[in-house]
């Protein structure tokens, strides 16, 4: 069935009385880990490995229909989605090519597991999409993005991408974690699959960890469900809840995210004690027009670079008294991070400097708190710089 209504109220209703006998407006948690053959030899029951119990199914049917997708598979966690994604396509003998500016996660994962399935991978630069074409060999299989990228914001030419990948019978594949559907519909654009970390934008909370994959593809249904079966990385029907009642708010909550930033990347583009914002909302950002081409919003995650020495970035981060020195992003209170003790820790000093993540580059996420608030809180640190 396709939703015609807005994305608000498809946030809140969509699908949500799909399991409810009782008359109640959410949707009840079934718990069983074990449920009856209806008949014998003729029928395979619910059972929470195969990705196919009542709370992961209404879930997965609503975050589809926000992607504007045909199916979705419910993971344990963000990665388990990026890599049971790839790992599902890509066997022995398979080339596959990445772009280079990703999650920290995601790279290491490319650079230190991959090799070990015998799989070959190339990275690109996502502001140029052209140097894909000369790294696609006979046994290329996949094209990897991430839009906007983590922590640089790099804007990637979504319809480019698809072109490529089409023209070489490649599956394309999407981390629209950042942005979420309510900024971006990639597979809109021809994507095959998207993954999310739903532990962000989607739980908006702190307090739940769960990835999914949303296809518009029939083809990739079978290997990709085949291989979370065996992965093992499903998610429990509490969970299943948990995430289903924030996305309720989802829409709401992006709104808020989007203002924010915003008006906090101009206000610290205007500092003089900043050097340089990563944000796709400002005018002097590489990738504004594209962003402004494929996406509805920006996002509510910014980067920037201090006009400051490196010892002093802990003073800064520490006398800030709203937002929180701390890992993930995409929750509704303000985090702050640096990206070489947080998300890109595991990559090395050089593959650092080649993914352009500097030792200084701070990494924000703006949560949903008073606009005024938080420039006042980034103000008062600035000023004790």
């Amino acid at each position: 069935m396709v939703d015609k209504r807005s994305p608000y109220t498809s946030c809140v209703h969509f699908d949500h009385n799909a399991l409810s006998n009782t008359n109640g407006v959410n949707t009840p948690i079934y718990t069983s880990t074990s449920y009856r053959y209806s008949e014998l030899g003729k029928s395979i029951p619910h059972y929470p490995r195969y990705l196919n119990t009542p709370n992961q199914e209404v879930l997965a049917r609503k975050l589809a229909q926000l992607e504007h997708g045909k199916h979705a598979f419910l993971t344990s966690s963000g990665l388990a989605a990026i890599t049971g994604a790839c790992l599902a396509i890509l066997k022995t003998g398979d080339h596959a090519i990445f772009q280079k500016e990703i999650y920290g996660g995601t790279y290491s994962f490319v650079e230190n597991k991959l090799k070990d399935y015998g799989i070959e991978y190339s990275f690109f630069n996502g502001e140029n999409p052209d140097e894909i074409q000369s790294l696609i060999k006979k046994n290329t299989k996949l094209i990897y993005v991430e839009t906007p990228s983590n922590p640089l914001l790099t804007v990637v030419d979504l319809e480019a991408i698809t072109r490529i990948a089409k023209t070489n019978n490649l599956v394309s594949i999407i981390d629209n974690t950042f942005a979420t559907p309510m900024n971006q519909n990639p597979l809109d654009y021809g994507f095959d699959a998207i993954v999310h970390s739903a532990t962000k934008y989607f739980s908006g909370h702190s307090d739940i960890i769960a990835g999914v994959i949303i296809l518009n593809s029939d083809s990739l249904v079978p290997q990709i469900q085949d291989y979370l079966i065996h992965a093992g990385a499903t998610l429990d029907a509490q969970t299943c809840y948990l995430l289903e009642r924030s996305i309720k708010t989802l829409a709401l909550r992006m709104d808020k995210h989007n203002t924010n930033a915003q008006l906090i990347a101009e206000f610290l583009e205007g500092h003089s004690k900043v050097k340089k914002v990563f944000y796709p909302g400002l005018k002097s950002f590489t990738g504004h027009e594209l962003a402004k081409k494929q996406m509805r919003g920006f996002g509510g995650m910014m980067s920037l670079e201090l006009d400051t020495r490196e010892e002093s970035l802990a003073n800064f981060v520490d006398n800030l008294k709203i937002f929180i020195h701390a890992v993930s992003l995409g929750a509704v209170e303000s985090l702050i991070s640096v990206p070489r003790f947080s998300s890109h820790s595991k990559m090395s000093q050089k593959q650092r400097e080649e993914a352009g993540v500097s030792n200084t580059l701070i990494r924000l996420s703006i949560g949903i708190e008073d606009t005024q608030d938080l420039i006042n809180d980034l103000q008062q640190a600035l000023d004790k710089l």
